[in-house]
């Protein structure tokens, strides 16, 4: 009788019931060995850039050539992913990132890489993600029904951020042991998993169906825009994420700077760093994938902003190490709290049509905004240094978030009025 009860519990666990979906959990499978292979390349990237610079400058570029380029074609690759299968677009584009790592593993070991290649190889990336991201956000309600869509939407971010501490953590042990080039050849040997993933999904008939008009690329962009300006809660939602990105999120991008010379560590407090953050961030995904009360995204989506400003103000504020790990960690239990209630509350009222291009603006801001944000606190890093521009940056979210909050009930409303 105990055993059926504990049975029972286990098989109405709502995350044992997504992942035993089988769609959904080869997805899940192949995408989180390709996941830790992206972290260890992302740290792998931003170490080299600062051993070939030593500039807060170059690691602010870098981080714009990765991320800049889906702020023009991500739009593109919304309305592709509108149009034609996602499950496609999602095939080539990991196809094309693995070829790019090799690339920059060969380029290292033959000592012909610099700082040019390395920003436009980073480029190249950039542009494939950029069509990449929003077939792989809206693939997710293609592997799932409905009623396990959020905890789905959660899983992934949970996925996401577990390979944010395992893969620096790799990365900083790789890169010691040997160097960044292995890194990178790791990476590529990791999307073959993704790719043996794909291959054996069969997404869901009715949410492959493309019942729209045909019209131009142009046309369903201004369409998907249009769809945002207009309505009441996705717009405000999308601009307190558009702040949250620009002003906080860039502390990702200029982490290795802040560990050699703020807190004067090396690879390792630079994976150890990373590698916090991901531990906040994986609480947070396991705390959203576990709620019963999914109604209640939009309310989260809106308050998390203010632990991530807090965490990058006391992050910013000091030089002792042990407070900047606690500092991150805070910061990233607010990045995926934010992030899964933002997607949870698009993908459950925002039509599926659609859905494809507003989360590609979604997609934008998410890569875009760091992007921007790095540039711009990498540049005045030069003249004042890492920490004040951070702060400053954290101190001007943290007052668009207070903007933004005195309107929440509006928000909040127009995105849980069409849930069902």
């Amino acid at each position: 009788m105990v055993f059926m009860t504990i049975k029972e519990s286990v098989t109405r666990n709502p995350i044992i019931e997504t992942l035993s979906q089988p769609n959904y959990g080869r997805y899940v499978a192949g995408n989180s060995i390709s996941l830790i292979g992206l972290w260890m390349h992302r740290i792998a990237v931003g170490w080299l850039t600062w051993k070939l610079t030593e500039s807060g400058f170059w690691l602010g570029a870098v981080a714009f050539a990765d991320l800049a380029p889906s702020i023009v074609i991500g739009p593109i690759g919304g309305a592709l992913a509108d149009r034609i299968s996602r499950l496609l677009i999602v095939k080539v584009a990991q196809t094309v990132a693995m070829f790019q790592a090799i690339l920059l593993a060969v380029l290292f070991w033959t000592d012909a890489i610099n700082i040019w290649l390395l920003l436009g190889l980073t480029f190249i990336n950039g542009v494939v993600i950029g069509f990449n991201q929003p077939s792989r956000l809206a693939l997710v309600s293609s592997l799932v029904d409905k009623d396990h869509l959020p905890v789905a939407v959660a899983i992934n971010s949970t996925v996401f951020n577990t390979a944010r501490f395992i893969g620096p953590a790799a990365a900083g042990v790789v890169i010691v042991a040997s160097d960044v080039g292995w890194a990178f050849l790791i990476n590529a040997a990791s999307y073959l998993a993704m790719l043996a993933a794909l291959a054996s999904i069969r997404i869901l008939p009715e949410a492959d169906a493309k019942k729209r008009e045909k019209r131009g690329v142009i046309a369903d962009i201004a369409e998907g825009f249009g769809y945002v300006r207009r309505h009441p809660g996705v717009g405000p939602m999308l601009l307190l994420m558009l702040a949250t990105a620009v002003c906080v999120r860039p502390f990702v991008e200029l982490m290795p700077g802040f560990a050699a010379d703020v807190y004067q560590r090396g690879a390792e407090g630079l994976a150890t760093l990373s590698s916090t953050v991901g531990v906040g961030a994986v609480l947070a995904g396991v705390w959203m994938a576990s709620r019963r009360n999914k109604s209640d995204a939009a309310v989260i989506a809106i308050t998390s902003p203010l632990i991530i400003a807090i965490g990058i103000i006391a992050f910013a504020s000091t030089d002792i190490y042990a407070v900047g790990v606690v500092a991150v960690a805070i910061a990233g239990f607010g990045m995926v709290a934010s992030g899964v209630g933002m997607q949870t509350s698009i993908h459950l009222s925002v039509p599926s049509e659609i859905r494809g291009r507003v989360l590609s603006l979604f997609g934008i801001i998410f890569r875009g905004g760091p992007a921007f944000g790095a540039l711009v606190i990498g540049a005045f890093s030069e003249f004042f240094g890492l920490q004040a521009p951070t702060l400053g940056a954290a101190i001007l979210a943290l007052l668009i978030w207070f903007f933004i909050w005195l309107r929440r009930r509006r928000i909040i409303a127009a995105m849980t009025s069409d849930l069902s």
